[in-house]
């Protein structure tokens, strides 16, 4: 391929309006969910398909590469378990991503908060 094709590519998949995406800052990540419901009605199944969307709150821990193939891996606690994701930022199905707050830390990777108890302090508004 060349040079003109690829940066079409990558035009077409970069995402619009995306906020400034650092460790340690709260998202909301929507997510757009395709549900298929299988029900059998006089000896026939029928597939009903559904779509909503889901929201993922947590912190960011990590950021993966820059450009097409970027991710952010976010982190949350849900029931008393961690649970982790890797979102690709150009992946179709994000409808969007919202920052919820930022919080005060030195680090790129903050997968010290797998262990970690105390709270991050939060930076004030600008």
């Amino acid at each position: 391929m060349s040079e003109e094709t690829k940066e079409i590519q990558k035009e077409e998949i970069k995402k619009a309006e995306l906020p400034e995406l650092k460790p340690g800052q709260t998202v909301r990540v929507h997510q757009q969910i395709k549900e298929i419901e299988m029900t059998e009605e006089k000896g026939k199944s029928k597939t009903k398909e559904r779509k909503r969307v889901q929201v993922f709150e947590g912190i960011i821990i990590a950021k993966g590469s820059k450009g097409v193939g970027a991710t952010i891996t976010v982190r949350k606690i849900s029931n008393g378990v961690g649970v982790e994701k890797i979102f690709p930022v150009n992946l179709p199905t994000i409808v969007k991503i919202e920052s919820v707050k930022q919080a005060k830390v030195k680090r790129a990777k903050l997968y010290f908060l797998r262990s970690y108890k105390k709270r991050l302090k939060e930076v004030a508004a600008k």
